[in-house]
């Protein structure tokens, strides 16, 4: 009759066992248990990794399945394998050739091409570009593929003259007005009026309509600037166009008086 105790010890052992045998692949997995074939010791930190080519599958390092035209990259995550340049990946199984159209070359990606320059992309082919007179080549082949020289504006296809009132200058502007009015002059529907300055203003681009503004201590009152009449207790504001009433009192019919 065997003793209790190596029974004991028996029992113990097929336990480890069982579960030894579920603990290797997990540790497989973490490249931390036996190195199998097909894998090396890591750079740093301890353990081990599947040699390029090879994925970790439980407790193995098994061959990934690398189409023609395509190499590994050694990521554990993806396919695995990256195509060749100048190829393009179809559905995670294989690497087709990239057939460029006439007037085209790869990106430096290899990934995909783009037109010539004085070519511009159309579906799958790249077209000549018809330049205009007046007009250059730009790096931007979403569009025309072309910009107007400096005071002509695209019109039709065409290059026009941009038509600038007296007293106008060009913006150079790719959007929105292609001509703004010279200081001292407001836009006007197509022409630039002199700005009429009142007494006590002075020109000031950055307001509107009138193209001028009040000098401190002075409102504007039907196209003129009349002095603020300052009553007791009350203070010109930053702007020097307003007042306000000073601490401890309150604006009272046109008047500062004491708060309660």
């Amino acid at each position: 009759m065997r003793h209790p105790l190596a029974r004991l010890i028996a029992k113990t052992a097929v336990i480890a066992g069982v579960i030894a045998s579920f603990a290797f692949p997990v540790l497989a997995q973490d490249g931390t248990g036996p190195m199998p074939e097909n894998a090396q010791p890591r750079s740093y930190g301890g353990g081990w990794v599947c040699d390029l080519g090879f994925r970790v599958e439980g407790a193995e390092c098994l061959p990934l399945d690398i189409p023609e035209h395509a190499y590994p990259t050694g990521r554990s995550y993806g396919t695995g394998w990256e195509c060749d340049r100048g190829y393009e990946e179809v559905n995670g199984i294989s690497c087709n050739f990239i057939s460029l159209p006439t007037n085209a070359f790869l990106r430096s990606s290899g990934y995909d091409w783009q037109c010539e320059r004085a070519f511009r992309q159309e579906d799958e082919a790249c077209v000549p570009i018809v330049l205009p007179e007046r007009a250059y080549l730009t790096e931007d082949n979403s569009g025309t593929g072309w910009t107007c020289d400096r005071g002509y504006e695209a019109v039709a296809g065409t290059c026009l003259p941009i038509a600038m009132p007296a007293n106008a200058y060009l913006t150079n502007a790719n959007y929105g007005d292609a001509w703004d009015c010279e200081r001292g002059f407001v836009k006007i529907d197509d022409r630039c009026d002199a700005v009429v300055v009142p007494s006590h203003a002075y020109l000031d681009e950055a307001s509107y309509g009138q193209g001028w503004s009040c000098e401190r201590g002075y409102e504007p009152l039907n196209g003129a600037c009349v002095a603020i009449d300052l009553p007791e207790n009350a203070y010109l504001d930053r702007s020097g166009n307003r007042w306000s009433c000073n601490r401890g009192f309150r604006l009272s019919d046109g008047m500062c008086v004491l708060a309660r």
